[in-house]
């Protein structure tokens, strides 16, 4: 009798199953129907962060950001922007909702650097050091990109200041500028000079290599000391050569990645500078990280997207749109992931920064790996 009623009963669940498939498919396509996937894996958080700017005027271009842990997020700010009055109709709190770029107007240097928590507040502005970005060249001046060394105990903090070529290294509190690299206002191409670089990025071994990038056409190595070691790189489009690199990282095994910005592609190095391979074909590439699980991921400025490529720079996914509303890009220039994998942009021609965090269920895969993992890279 058992065996019976087995033999009807196991059709019965097999149907039972079938049933309950397309009824979850069904209610999934209810869910999904309408909506774009603008902001990929993520959410954006609203109204963060908070204004710090004086009254009458707006942050302005925002070109860095990096953050430390999730309650100490550093931002490179060009300085303060005043505000136009009457603001009009589309004004957001963003100086991009305005129809102009925040690179355009000349900034009063003021909260050039400063960090917020994770909910957005400031709590440090190191505007004892707003006057090292007043003066050079362009209408913009200020810091470009903000860095810390995955490999420093003491998380010292790095500022690129193109217009002035330099590039400083303060302490982790602001308190003290250890070094300067570079001689300020004075451009060159030398073991003591840049010409407006870009970006720096960090070696095992403590090196430091930069992107000397717009006057030059160059990469310079520097010993952990700040001691110049080498330099390779001309102007050009063949291996080896560069026009406009903008962005420079570095893997845990000294592979180093370079976003060749006027070739519109990547180019990989070995950490004596033997040109290793190319990746054309990506529009505008402002800035490189190569995570700690071996992808490599992109920002394109022109395209308003983040794109994640394998180690043998085949393209794996991407996402990002363009605008001045909440989530979008308009020339997104630095990002940073914290150890709970949220992610932060710096919108350079937006002027604002922004918050992401993973959408409940998010897929792994499509998250930027957080690179913060202080000697464990």
């Amino acid at each position: 009798m058992m065996s019976i009623v087995r033999k009807f009963l196991a059709p019965s669940l097999f149907f039972l199953a079938i049933f309950l498939t397309f009824e979850a498919k069904a209610t999934l396509q209810q869910q999904m129907k309408g909506g774009e996937e603008e902001t990929g894996p993520y959410d954006v958080v609203a109204n963060w962060p908070q204004p710090w700017a004086k009254d009458g005027y707006i942050w302005g271009s925002q070109p860095g950001i990096f953050a430390e842990s999730p309650d100490r997020i550093f931002i490179a700010a060009r300085g303060e922007l005043k505000l136009p009055t009457p603001l009009g109709r589309g004004f957001n709190g963003e100086w991009g909702s305005l129809g102009e770029r925040a690179t355009v107007p000349k900034p009063e240097m003021r909260n050039t650097i400063v960090v917020v928590n994770g909910s957005g507040k400031v709590i440090e502005s190191w505007t004892q050091w707003d006057k090292l970005y007043e003066g050079g060249g362009g209408p913009a001046g200020g810091p470009h990109k903000i860095k810390i060394s995955p490999y420093d105990p003491e998380r010292h903090v790095w500022v690129v200041n193109d217009s002035r070529h330099v590039i400083y290294e303060f302490t982790n509190d602001g308190k003290q500028l250890v070094k300067t690299l570079g001689e300020p206002d004075v451009a060159g191409d030398d073991a003591t000079h840049f010409g407006s670089p870009q970006d720096l990025a960090f070696l095992p071994d403590g090196s430091i290599v930069v992107a000397d990038g717009l006057r030059n056409s160059r990469v310079a190595r520097f010993d952990k000391n700040g001691k110049f070691v080498s330099q390779w790189g001309t102007r050009g489009n063949g291996p080896g050569q560069f026009s406009g690199l903008h962005g420079i990282d570095a893997d845990r095994n000294g592979k180093i990645y370079v976003a060749d910005r006027g070739n519109n592609r990547i180019q990989i190095f070995d950490k004596d500078g033997a040109h290793l391979d190319t990746w054309p074909g990506i529009r505008f590439p402002n800035h490189v990280v190569a995570a700690p699980d071996g992808s490599v991921w992109v920002c394109d400025g022109t395209n308003a997207r983040l794109l994640k490529y394998d180690a043998s720079g085949k393209l794996l996914y991407f996402w990002g749109t363009y605008g001045t509303y909440p989530g979008a890009f308009w020339e997104l220039h630095q990002f940073s992931v914290d150890a709970q994998g949220s992610l932060y942009t710096a919108d350079s021609f937006g002027g604002r920064v922004q918050k992401y965090t993973p959408k409940p269920g998010a897929d792994k895969a499509r998250l930027v790996p957080t690179t913060v993992a202080y000697g464990s890279r």
